[in-house]
């Protein structure tokens, strides 16, 4: 049946034209943008992954900046601190010279005076940004009755974001200071008490005596929140060393002398504690040509000593234990300023030290040396995933060019046949006019 009002065959034509259009423009917009998702509309649930994936992206891109940044703040303390080492090394030739009777050792100590104050403009000017890990000189506000809270002497370098569902969260890597200063620490004003050192002696049959000193770091004080803390100063009179190997202990003003001190930096550890008093001790001891008499030993807090004298060791060292808080920290390398090669006591003392204060900066050095492979490596990997995260996006949203171009080619085709069949179906009802004439 023919109808002038109802044309089927052009609505159907129509519908597939408007069809061939809708996926033309599809088409065109998808070239022109190089997307095949480029907003909401085309895919949701597609659009929303890539929009997170594409924060994640963001997001490592800074994190590759704090990396960056990082690397730089570490390299820069790692070469001071193999600058330091070097110094030190020379150091050690002036000290081993001043050994021997027929040598100028005021000139030696000249020289000496010389590379320590190289070494503290060498570790003042490793700062990047502002940020010097060779100075850690952190401490809050000093003791009250509520103690204090000091921080751990590690910088966080942002170095991952790690997201699980929907909630992400950043992980760091840490970066230990290493104090390489030459600064004295200072005896605090508040008294902790002793409990903090413990002392005991063995004797033998022969009189000798073998002594163990525990650094346990535990005082019960309110408000402390850590076993040790920045400020906190351990200090051992060496008399009971002297009355073993000379039968009297030192006068007043020289057991003052002779006292082994060690002021705790932030960050440090008992084990830190026990390192830095054998060193003292074994210092103290070189001063007064006592280092044959005794020998010091240090095993994470334990510091034991050898007695190698006819007389024992006093069982108890609680008179000679003293331990403040609330001074000034201590460097790394303090003991450079006590050295003094003018004497032949002096020469061996210095001696006895050097090689301590040599460990400790080669030791800060590997130390940075580690942390900046790490970096390095963690540089690489989110590179790496940046990379494969923009690969993933991309197989998400992207066009699929030669598809595109070819459906374009073969959609203009249709719609050229659209049209014609559009025209060819409105001119059908024309035929009925022949009807009437």
């Amino acid at each position: 049946m023919s109808s002038i009002l109802t044309n089927t065959g052009a609505m159907v034509a129509l519908q597939s034209l408007k069809s061939i259009n809708a996926g033309l423009q599809k088409t065109q917009d998808e070239i022109s943008t190089g997307k095949s998702v480029s907003n909401a509309k085309d895919n949701s649930a597609i659009w929303a992954i890539s929009k997170v994936m594409e924060s994640d992206v963001q997001g490592f891109k800074a994190i590759s900046s704090s990396l960056a940044l990082g690397d730089s703040t570490v390299s820069v303390g790692r070469q001071a601190a193999e600058a330091v080492t070097d110094l030190l090394t020379k150091m050690k030739d002036k000290v081993v010279n001043s050994q021997e009777a027929n040598v100028d050792r005021e000139k030696i100590q000249s020289d000496r005076s010389a590379l320590r104050d190289q070494i503290g403009a060498v570790v003042a000017a490793a700062q990047f940004n502002g940020l010097n890990l060779l100075s850690n000189e952190k401490t809050t506000a000093a003791y009250t009755a509520a103690g204090r809270v000091d921080g751990s002497g590690i910088v966080n370098i942002l170095s991952s974001l790690d997201r699980s569902g929907s909630s992400v969260t950043a992980s760091d890597i840490e970066v230990t200071k290493q104090d390489l200063s030459t600064r004295t620490g200072t005896k605090g004003s508040l008294a902790l008490g002793a409990t903090a050192l413990t002392a005991a002696g063995t004797a033998t049959a022969n009189g000798a005596a073998a002594a163990t000193y525990t650094i346990n770091g535990e005082v019960a004080t309110a408000g402390r929140t850590k076993t040790v803390m920045a400020g906190d100063s351990y200090s051992f009179q060496m008399t009971v060393f002297d009355s073993a190997a000379n039968g009297s202990p030192f006068t007043a003003a020289a057991a003052a002398k002779q006292e082994a001190t060690y002021v705790a930096k932030d960050g440090d550890t008992t084990a830190d504690v026990a390192k830095g008093m054998a060193d003292m001790m074994k210092f103290r001891l070189a001063e007064q040509g006592l280092e044959k008499d005794f020998d010091i030993s240090v095993s994470n807090n334990v510091i034991s000593v050898t007695n190698n004298t006819a007389t024992a060791l006093a069982a108890s060292a609680a008179a000679n234990v003293d331990l403040d808080a609330g001074g000034t920290t201590s460097g790394g390398l303090q003991m450079l300023s006590e050295f003094n090669v003018l004497t032949e006591k002096g020469a061996s003392a210095a001696l006895a030290g050097i090689e301590s204060l040599i460990q400790t900066s080669v030791n800060s050095a590997s130390a940075f040396g580690s942390t900046a492979g790490r970096i390095e490596t963690q540089a690489k990997f989110v590179s790496g995933l940046t990379d494969a995260l923009k690969a993933g996006i991309g197989s998400l949203v992207d066009a699929n060019m030669e598809e595109a171009s070819a459906r374009l080619q073969a959609l203009q085709v249709q719609q050229q046949l659209g049209v014609q069949a559009l025209s060819i179906a409105n001119q059908a009802p024309q035929s009925i006019l022949s009807l009437f004439r």
